[in-house]
């Protein structure tokens, strides 16, 4: 099974992902390069950026992708 498919997988089954989720998860560390193949093979995914405290204490923005099935 290839990262691109475990990605999939993790979508279809949670809906959506998050590089911290993909890293722990997946063991994906470039998951907006899977996201992209992902969409260049027709898979409709959306990304909005969502805020998250960094381990500093300071608020940050990260992706989360969604998976849109028709």
């Amino acid at each position: 099974m290839t990262q691109q498919d475990r990605v999939l997988a993790y979508l279809q089954r949670n809906g959506t992902i998050t590089q911290a989720e993909a890293l722990r998860d997946l063991g994906c560390a470039r998951l907006g390069a899977r996201i992209y193949e992902l969409k260049q093979a027709g898979h409709r995914i959306t990304t909005s950026m969502i805020p998250v405290m960094n381990r500093y204490g300071e608020w940050s923005h990260v992706a989360r992708y969604r998976l849109h099935e028709d």
